[in-house]
C-alpha cells in the first residue's frame, strides 16, 4: 500500500497536487491519501475579549472544515478512492513533517507557486521548508 499526504490550502496549487497525486495512483490498485490542513493561529494584536477570540477560533474551523470537504470531493473527482481528511493547528511546515512521520506516509505531496529561488529565499516557502523537514521523499507540484 502506498500512503501519501497531501498538503492542502484551498488553493489551485493544491488543487494540482491532488490532480498529481490521482495521476500517480492511476496504475496502483492500493493508495491511501490524507488531505491535511493545518490552520495557523490567528495573530491578534493587543486584547482581545475571550468571546471575540473563540467567534475567530470558531470561524476559522469552520473554514477548515469546509476547505477540507472541498479537496475531498476534488481528490474523489479524481480518482481516488481511499482519501481521509486531517485538520491540523501550528506552524505549517513542521506540522506537515510531523503529521507525515507520525502517520508513517511513504510521500507528501504540496503545492508550489514555483517562485524562484531569491524570491523563495526572501518570502520563504512553506513547500521548501518541508522538504527540508521531512523525513520521508516530498513530491513537489508546479
Amino acid at each position: 500500500m502506498l500512503k501519501l499526504l497531501i498538503a492542502v490550502d484551498g488553493s489551485d496549487h493544491a488543487r494540482h497536487a491532488i490532480e498529481a497525486a490521482a495521476r500517480l495512483a492511476r496504475d496502483m490498485t492500493d493508495v491511501q491519501v490524507l488531505l491535511f490542513h493545518v490552520r495557523e493561529m490567528p495573530i491578534v494584536y493587543g486584547d482581545l475579549p475571550a468571546y471575540d477570540y473563540e467567534a475567530v477560533e470558531q470561524s476559522a474551523r469552520e473554514h477548515q472544515i469546509k476547505l477540507l470537504a472541498e479537496a475531498q470531493a476534488h481528490a474523489l473527482a479524481c480518482g481516488l478512492k481511499q482519501v481521509q481528511t486531517l485538520a491540523g493547528e501550528g506552524v505549517v511546515a513542521p506540522e506537515i513533517a510531523r503529521e507525515a512521520a507520525e502517520r508513517g506516509v511513504d510521500q507528501i505531496v504540496i503545492g508550489t507557486h514555483g517562485r524562484n529561488a531569491l524570491t523563495g529565499l526572501v518570502m520563504g516557502s512553506v513547500a521548501q521548508r518541508v522538504v527540508h523537514l521531512s523525513e520521508v521523499p516530498v513530491l513537489l507540484v508546479k
